[in-house]
């Protein structure tokens, strides 16, 4: 288990847990300042199912938690989906949330440590996400080594590099 800045622990998700993966992919919507955040019906959508749908069923679904207090306070999670940072079969896309009470604490940045260096040990060669240009967490993806590869108005698709 690794440390977090907190007092959290990080590690594989439990199959039993699966379905808080549901809750963090709402807490991951990125909803602007002042802006009011969509109905959690918006989870029904396909663009969005396909991040959680039968999660652990594909052989590459993978995902670590963070705890504080024996709690789940976070989320990091990968598989090979045609979500809004696919860039090709095959390559794993992310998803990651912190609860907005732990953030700000590096939970986030050693979730994304700890999925990075198992995925290196695996022998993958390239991991994507998107996330919204105005999302703080773009300058975290940029400290860990992710690369902007392509954008639209809204997000930027960002690659990992192992090689």
């Amino acid at each position: 288990m690794r440390k977090c800045i907190m007092d959290c622990n990080i590690r594989e998700i439990k199959s039993s847990e699966y379905p808080i993966l549901d809750d963090f992919l709402y807490d991951a919507i990125y909803v602007p300042e002042g802006v009011e955040a969509p109905d959690r019906d918006i989870l029904k959508q396909p663009e969005l199912q396909v991040y959680v749908s039968g999660f652990g069923d594909k052989k590459d679904d993978l995902c670590f938690v963070a705890e504080v207090d024996k709690g789940i306070v976070g989320a990091v999670w990968v598989r090979d989906m045609k979500d809004y940072g696919h860039i090709e079969d095959g390559v794993l896309s992310f998803a990651i949330s912190i609860k907005n009470e732990y953030r700000g604490n590096g939970i986030g940045t050693e979730l994304m440590k700890r999925m990075l260096t198992e995925l290196r040990m695996r022998g993958h060669k390239r991991a994507s996400l998107a996330v919204q240009k105005a999302n703080y967490a773009v300058k975290m993806y940029k400290n860990l080594g992710f690369d902007i590869v392509d954008e639209n108005e809204e997000e930027y698709i960002m690659v990992y590099n192992f090689e």
